[in-house]
């Protein structure tokens, strides 16, 4: 497998490399480049490496100037000391975000998954492709009939901003912050919501892709969400969640 390190620290990106070799003697690390316009230039005259490792903070730019400045394809794993960027890493390439000092048990896990994913989609099981294209698309609800006074509004999911319940009630969330009470449990919903979309969070919780803004580290090992519209509450994603979120960043 071939690879680059885009970082600005040497001793860090050093460390990274050793981590490398010891994961696979065979990982060859074609280039080390601590900026934007270096990588940018590096990019342009080479064929695009399996993988890249990416700090966030460049010498002379945040790293998403790159994905601006120059063609990239080539999957990205995150090494950083700031969370705030997680929904933006998650939007371009990203299939992992480490936050710095990286521990050799998460690097492992995020190469696997790395691997996982290049076998999934380079070794195709024709008897599960040809299954799945005979399978009808499952069709997930598009608009919801709310009831506001005496009349009957109708409002496309791709409106929904997020749900979430109170008192044993459920809300619908729209893009201009209208909190409008509807007649589905989160429970319901998960069934009826396209899940690359639609994500549950936590038990108050459901969450569309687009509505989530930040992902900040929390004590007692949860990320804080801030939403938009803004929620009305803290919102949390739950520790036994936080796995399967990132991987739904991802997606």
């Amino acid at each position: 497998m071939n690879t680059i390190i885009i970082e600005d620290e040497n001793l860090t990106a050093q460390r990274l490399e050793g981590m490398l070799k010891k994961y696979d003697s065979n990982i060859r690390v074609l280039a080390i480049l601590p900026s934007v316009e270096e990588s940018v230039e590096w990019l342009s005259r080479h064929d695009p490496p399996d993988l890249v490792f990416m700090d966030i903070h460049l010498e002379d730019d945040l790293c998403f100037r790159i994905f601006e400045l120059v063609p990239f394809t080539s999957p990205v794993i995150f090494t950083t000391a700031y969370d705030e960027y997680m929904i933006k890493a998650f939007k371009v390439n990203s299939i992992d975000y480490l936050l710095k000092p990286v521990n050799l048990v998460e690097l492992i896990a995020a190469l696997d998954k790395y691997k996982a994913l290049k076998d999934q989609f380079s070794k195709p099981d024709l008897n599960t492709l040809l299954q799945f294209i005979s399978q009808p698309a499952q069709e997930y609800k598009n608009r919801f009939m709310i009831t506001v006074g005496n009349k009957i509004r109708s409002i496309e999911t791709s409106e929904v901003a997020y749900f979430y319940s109170m008192e044993k009630i459920t809300f619908l969330v729209t893009r201009e912050g209208q909190h409008l009470p509807i007649d589905f449990s989160l429970d319901k919903l998960i069934t009826l919501l396209d899940p690359n979309q639609f994500f549950r969070v936590s038990r108050q919780y459901l969450v569309s892709f687009s509505s989530v803004q930040t992902a900040l580290t929390h004590f007692k090992n949860k990320f804080k969400l801030e939403l938009t519209p803004p929620a009305r509450e803290d919102v949390f994603v739950s520790g036994d969640r936080i796995t399967e979120f990132k991987n739904w960043l991802g997606r």
